[in-house]
């Protein structure tokens, strides 16, 4: 803008934005100073008006903006600003305070369409006729979001969902429906203690509400492209990082063709609040760095995603720190963001300029979500392609050998899929130190079976509907060529298809007349004989060990310093904690993904070498065999329910003393780590306890493993010893406490209160159920739990959404 043009802004208008002007950003960021007598320089601009001798800016039809307000989550993840924490169902990650507002932009008047100090705003969407607004409200005195509308002028507040669950970031769909992220799935973060929310549907009125997402981590802000598709950001892991992979994904509006937009082949960086560029083919995005930071912060970025989804180039970053959100795009170098209490446009070289400030009553909200009050074009409608009547879907694979990271992989060699549902938590309790596994899977898996893969290799067959899968190729032996790393899911009636494991997504299908395995209808899954469906290790690998492993390695002769006992540790059994520590079964646990073939699973866990009859004559029976193969190919998990979780761990308290004075010489990072050295204790026959047999002689029936250089005499040498006795006694102490709180395979075990309590908020348990007065099987209440997802058909029912 020329000083000319300046001037003959009328002085309402330089006088309504003199109380924008700020300085520089602390942050860093090149942030213009606006003038105290004059408005932003680069918002006129972009606001002109076609006239003679001047183009029209890019937000030339635009008067006003909507924006929410609200107070901060509480913690410090991008997803976590909604819900209760999970050992506290009273703690919200939610602050007070919410305003919808309107702003006029050639005038600074600011309107105030709904002011909740005691609720909570978010979200807004205009409808496309842009006389309403849909957005998230949570009244004051509510723990829940829910979906609202109202009129542009803030009358006509309506309630559209309601419920014991929080409805987030919805848009209008082309066909009238909304669309809306829900954490009605009722199920928790793997890796943390806050709750999920996934896609939904309902209608206009708030009705037939369908799940289009079988996802068991987030999925967020989900935005329509001008072709109809919804673009989304997908967290998930399977056998990887929990905190690389969150990455932009698509679906059609029915949840169908589930399909990577842009980025899942490179870790780190979460992508949200994607939206299209005009009719450019390119969306703008808040690239937040690493696992992503709170309100959705990160660098604004563009991406044409013309070079497909892996191509790095396609990314461009625009802003210059990592501190905006809530782009919104009028053009490749105009944008609209929010940034802590403020609002800016930023052009397309990372400058910014403030048109808006928190103020007044407000002064203590974020600002989030400015989008332009205009009307705009519906999408393309694309028909349903759902058929609600069905339980399943079909998948087509073309040729299992044809993919990424596949060399040496001969077309012929795979013989089956073995097909995984990885299950939804219940409740969560740490990032970490959990008692699910020992550096394996994060969730518990279901085995469903196996399907053929035809000496083509291709596959044909029908999976549950809105059930995450993933599937491990095996070989005639049954022994793991490649894992998938991530999850499929269809719809009911869906048929959708892959080229080759792992494919590059610009690569055309294969070329070839007719694939063998559409010759025939699709395979129905194999159940695998006489294996459980989900897998607990001291109930059905333990009888294996003990009966084949047990007899050389145990506490009495100790063979290669390898126990393989049953008994108890502080989290783990001895024999689990030692296969997983000692690196006799490999995984995928916070890999990066698309590792090469059989470097995780059976074929890379020398686990399997051990019973093949060339350890010591060791050879397991068939049965014991697949049992053993299916353990390792499910993740590795120690129990088989969640109720195991956040209960049944112990933490040995040592006597320093005595530690110190016979152990510090040649054990000094070990005595400062005694709880995090699982082996040491033996909570089920405490004098078996390395903490006590290693230093104690042979004589004495000790191991005698601990005798110092300088001395000729074992560290005790008989159990009258009283530093023997008072390590001795830490660790019955503990054994009395895991008898008192006991673990998930004690008789009499009983979860904790928050697993109970969330399975009775699910419907899982009766609301009855008193733990001091009814017993309780957790296997049957999570399978009750996983069930509750499970899609049952409509009769007579073809397709979803509204009707």
């Amino acid at each position: 803008m020329n000083i000319r043009s300046t001037l003959l802004l009328p002085a309402v208008v330089l006088a309504a934005f003199a109380a924008t002007a700020l300085g520089a950003d602390p942050t860093g960021g090149k942030v213009a100073r606006t003038s105290p007598a004059g408005r932003s320089p680069m918002l006129a601009k972009a606001l002109l008006r076609r006239s003679s001798g001047q183009v029209a800016g890019p937000m030339a039809g635009v008067e006003e903006i909507i924006f929410a307000a609200r107070g901060p989550g509480r913690d410090g993840h991008w997803y976590a600003n909604f819900g209760h924490w999970v050992t506290d169902a009273n703690r919200m990650l939610y602050r007070d305070g919410g305003r919808l507002c309107a702003l006029n932009l050639r005038t600074g008047k600011l309107r105030v369409l709904l002011d909740d100090p005691r609720g909570g705003v978010r979200d807004p969407q205009l409808h496309y006729d842009a006389g309403k607004i849909l957005f998230c409200y949570r009244k004051a005195g509510s723990k829940y979001y829910h979906l609202y509308e109202i009129n542009i002028d803030g009358s006509g507040l309506k309630q559209i969902t309601d419920g014991l669950q929080d409805d987030l970031e919805p848009i209008y769909l082309p066909d009238g429906d909304i669309l809306f992220c829900s954490s009605r799935v009722n199920r928790f973060v793997q890796c943390w203690f806050t709750q999920v929310a996934v896609m939904h549907r309902c209608g206009p009125d708030g009705k037939n509400v369908r799940m289009l997402s079988a996802n068991i981590e987030q999925d967020n802000t989900p935005w329509m492209l001008p072709d109809g598709r919804v673009l989304y950001m997908r967290w998930e892991y399977v056998d990887r990082s929990r905190v690389r992979f969150h990455h932009l994904w698509t679906m059609y509006p029915d949840g169908t063709g589930q399909m990577v937009y842009y980025g899942n082949m490179h870790p780190n960086t979460v992508m949200l609040d994607a939206k299209p560029i005009g009719n450019t083919g390119k969306v703008v995005a808040s690239f937040s760095p690493g696992h992503g930071r709170s309100e959705h912060m990160g660098y604004v970025t563009v991406v044409d995603p013309g070079a497909g989804p892996d191509a790095k180039s396609s990314a461009r970053r625009i802003s210059k720190d990592a501190n905006w959100r809530d782009p919104y795009a009028f053009s490749e170098d105009c944008f609209l963001v929010a940034r802590g209490k403020q609002i800016f446009i930023m052009d397309g070289r990372g400058r910014a300029e403030i048109i808006h400030t928190a103020s007044g009553k407000a002064a203590h909200l974020e600002l989030h979500e400015p989008r332009p009050i205009r009307t705009r074009p519906r999408e393309r409608l694309i028909a349903d392609r759902t058929d609600w009547s069905k339980p399943t879907g079909s998948l087509v694979l073309s040729d299992v050998a044809h993919g990424r990271n596949m060399g040496g992989v001969k077309r012929g060699e795979i013989k089956k899929l073995l097909i995984l549902e990885t299950l939804a938590k219940p409740v969560n309790f740490s990032g970490t130190m959990e008692p699910l596994s020992l550096g394996g899977t994060f969730t518990l898996p279901r085995i469903l079976g196996t399907v053929p893969v035809e000496p083509d290799g291709s596959a044909y067959f029908d999976v549950p509907a809105l059930r995450p899968v993933f599937f491990v190729a095996l070989d005639k032996n049954g022994m793991s060529v490649k894992r998938m790393q991530s999850f499929v899911s269809v719809m009911p009636g869906e048929t959708t298809s892959c080229v080759g494991c792992h494919e590059k997504r610009t690569t055309a299908g294969i070329n070839r007349n007719k694939l063998s395995a559409m010759g025939r209808p699709p395979s129905r899954i194999e159940p695998v004989k006489g294996v459980p469906q989900v897998i607990d290790f001291p109930r059905d690998v333990q009888p294996i060990l003990d009966k084949h492993c047990v007899k050389c390695h145990n506490y009495t002769k100790y063979t290669g310093k390898v126990s393989l006992t049953g008994d108890r540790g502080e989290i783990y059994s001895h024999s689990y904690f030692n296969l997983m520590s000692r690196g006799l079964i490999a995984h995928g646990r916070d890999a990066n993904g698309n590792l090469p073939p059989r470097a995780i699973g059976t074929s890379a866990s020398r686990m399997m070498k051990k019973i093949d009859g060339s350890h010591n004559k060791v050879k397991v029976s068939e049965h014991e065999r697949t049992m053993i193969r299916m353990w390792i190919e499910s993740g590795a998990q120690y129990p088989g329910t969640y109720a195991a979780l956040g209960s049944g761990m112990v933490n040995v308290r040592v006597d320093n003393g005595a530690v110190s004075r016979r152990c510090g010489k040649c054990h000094r990072d070990a005595v400062k780590r005694w709880d995090k050295w699982e082996p040491a204790f033996n909570l089920t026959r405490p004098d078996k306890s390395l903490v006590v047999l290693a230093p104690l002689s042979k004589a004495a029936g000790g191991l005698d493993l601990c005798r110092p250089k300088s001395k000729a005499r074992p560290v005790f040498a008989d159990t009258k010893d009283p530093d023997y006795g008072k390590l001795l006694a830490n660790v019955v102490a503990a054994r009395k406490q895991l008898d008192k709180i006991k673990r998930f395979d004690m008789p009499g075990f009983i979860p904790n209160a928050h697993y109970l309590r969330e399975m009775k908020s699910y419907g899982a348990l009766p609301a009855s159920f008193d733990p001091a007065r009814d017993r309780i099987d957790p296997y049957r209440i999570d399978e009750v739990y996983w069930q509750s997802f499970w899609h049952r058909p409509d009769a007579g029912s073809r397709s979803g959404g509204s009707r």
